[in-house]
């Protein structure tokens, strides 16, 4: 298994997002790369795991027509900028692949520099396709050459000369050995020469193991480029159409058989062909601005994240911006953006947090990966399918309608299964679950099974809880009781909410509780971790009982008792949970057992008990 095939991308156009001028001076670099550094931390944050970056490389404007391939744009800053942003997105454990602009380069390239310069006698004359010395261009250069796209700015390489193919192979060991790249996105490899790509195919293989190349291609058969002797993967155009268009027009249909199309290709297997898929890229409007039904955002993304392929977030888009194409002008797919402006947006932003909570579904879950796809069920505005991964059936629901749908579907051999974005845990009945899906909404099924307590509730608050910190979780999650209001700290000293009071510590602590296996672990090593994480939350509530009017009635004994009490129960629910989902991974659960394990209340027991499992 390689790295790309557990991949969540961000993709990056740093012209844009760092403000660049439009125009090259070649002058002194200005270092805007650098700019780029905080963003590596916010990257990680929702989940995403790679970065495709580009175009990097000196060149006159948008980048694609390139001057020089291996000095970085002088707008940008200098080779040692980039070589420390790879590093940094290594050490934070993040991927990077660059923008090979292959196909074609500037004018102001050195080789057709040379041919203007000496035209017939250039050694470069047949680096190019189609140089006509009796013709001419847009720029009365004296001859004609053949260009990419209708733009005499793009002149094209001739890809079956050998000098081209073998400076390119050159360009990419020099990216790896000077940036530790970790792959190339080829731009138009929908027009590369088949032998070019298996050259550098042959290249990638060479330099690195597991280097990556994906290549832009818009129709077509995918298996042309995707196999053993050319691409990895490639960009997939027809999921991206099928995803905006079935929401806007209220057809799952068009994506159903558009996955099934795509499935086919690659022999109805997860890994036949591993596309790359998005909403929105530099090229294309923003997926937010497609969507004539704002709310279709949610299901979209839930589909981009669980369909197989790997997934991609154009910069910006998580945060729900907007970006339409102009006439004769993409600056509106590319804009500047400020890190400060967004640095909180993980908290206050509800499409940030959305994309968060899937990236971490995402790299939490390996049938999403590398699972069978298999449709469940399929109306115009209802879609269910299953990955199914080594035992474990992992099920995907979406409804694009503004009510709210139940769906029966077949389930995988497991219990129970819960939502990993709401929480919502369902049982299976004779091999069936029945879940409710909200409307405009979308959610991911995980199955309980095998000893596997997927924590829903913090999943659903974005993953951030720390698999490492042993109170810490403990400690956000009471947050909400003991500093949420004081409305909050009143109705847990007034006598007749004494269960509510209940029920909200139950909750919050049946939520840390219910992580994995190997989380639970860690935070019940012991009862003085609890103790202490008992006294915190008590002393807490107690400072923000303090200052509410009810609070100032009851003496500072009864505070603490109710609070402790409140805990108390809350705590020994969370540790009957632990325990039960740690007794499934041995095995199977009979009523008894279960019974036995509820029967107990007594926490010095409880304790032992989980203590046991260690």
């Amino acid at each position: 298994m390689a790295w790309y095939d557990e991949a969540v991308f961000y993709h990056i156009y740093p012209l844009g997002l760092t403000g660049a001028p439009k125009q090259n001076t070649y002058g002194e670099p200005k270092h805007r790369l650098n700019t780029l550094l905080p963003w590596i931390a916010h990257i990680k944050d929702i989940g995403c795991n790679a970065i495709y970056i580009g175009p990097l490389f000196e060149s006159v404007g948008h980048g694609y027509e390139t001057t020089d391939y291996k000095k970085l744009d002088s707008r940008l800053g200098t080779n040692e900028d980039l070589t420390a942003f790879v590093k940094e997105c290594h050490r934070q454990g993040v991927k990077v692949i660059f923008d090979g602009v292959f196909n074609h380069t500037g004018r102001d390239f050195f080789a057709f520099q040379d041919i203007k310069k000496n035209r017939e006698n250039s050694r470069y004359k047949d680096w190019y396709r189609n140089v006509n010395f009796w013709g001419n261009n847009e720029f009365n250069d004296g001859f004609s050459y053949e260009n990419w796209g209708g733009y005499d700015l793009l002149a094209k390489l001739n890809q079956q000369n050998q000098e081209v193919r073998n400076y390119i192979g050159d360009v990419i060991r020099f990216w790896v050995k000077e940036f530790d790249v970790d792959g190339i996105r080829l731009d138009a490899a929908d027009v590369l020469d088949f032998e070019y790509m298996k050259e550098l195919r042959r290249v990638a293989n060479e330099v690195k193991p597991d280097f990556w190349l994906m290549g832009e291609v818009i129709h077509g058969d995918y298996n042309r480029w995707v196999n053993e002797g050319t691409l990895h993967s490639v960009t997939n155009y027809h999921l991206h159409k099928a995803l905006y268009s079935g929401h806007n027009d209220h057809n799952y249909f068009e994506i159903a058989h558009t996955v099934k199309r795509l499935y086919g290709m690659g022999g109805n297997r997860p890994d036949g062909l591993k596309l790359y898929n998005f909403v929105d890229n530099h090229d294309v409007e923003r997926i937010y601005t497609k969507l004539i039904q704002k709310a279709h955002f949610a299901p979209v993304h839930v589909l981009l994240y669980t369909l197989p392929g790997v997934p991609s977030i154009y910069y910006g888009s998580e945060f729900g911006i907007e970006g339409r194409k102009e006439k004769h002008s993409d600056d509106s797919l590319r804009p500047a953006l400020s890190f400060d402006e967004y640095e909180h947006a993980r908290e206050e932003n509800p499409y940030t947090r959305l994309i968060g909570a899937l990236g971490k579904v995402r790299q939490s879950t390996p049938a999403l990966s590398y699972g069978d796809y298999k449709e469940l069920t399929l109306t115009n505005r209802q879609y269910a399918f299953s990955r199914d991964y080594e035992g474990e059936s992992v099920i995907v629901t979406v409804n694009n309608d503004d009510n709210d749908f139940t769906m029966n579907l077949p389930a995988g051999d497991a219990a129970a299964y819960v939502g990993a974005l709401s929480g919502e845990k369902v049982d299976v009945n004779s091999g069936r679950i029945s879940v409710s899906v909200k409307a405009n909404s979308g959610e991911i099924w995980i199955p309980l099974s095998k000893g596997q307590a997927l924590n829903a509730g913090v999943m659903a608050d974005l993953g951030k809880v720390d698999a490492d910190a042993k109170v810490e979780a403990v400690e956000k999650a009471t947050e909400k009781v003991g500093k949420s209001s004081a409305g909050t700290a009143k109705r847990i000293v007034t006598d007749e909410n004494a269960n509510a009071a209940v029920e909200i510590v139950d909750e919050k602590v049946a939520e840390v509780m219910m992580e994995s296996v190997e989380e639970k672990k860690a935070k019940l090593e012991s009862r003085d971790t609890l103790d202490a994480v008992a006294e915190k939350m008590i002393d807490e509530a107690m400072e923000n009982l303090a200052q509410s009017d009810a609070a100032q009635k009851k003496p500072k004994e009864d505070k603490r008792e109710c609070c402790q009490e409140a805990f108390e129960k809350g705590r020994i629910t969370g540790l009957q949970e632990a325990i039960l989902a740690m007794m499934e991974k041995n095995g199977p659960v009979t009523d008894q057992m279960k019974k036995d394990v509820m029967d107990n209340v007594y926490h010095d027991s409880l304790i032992n008990w989980i203590k046991s499992f260690r």
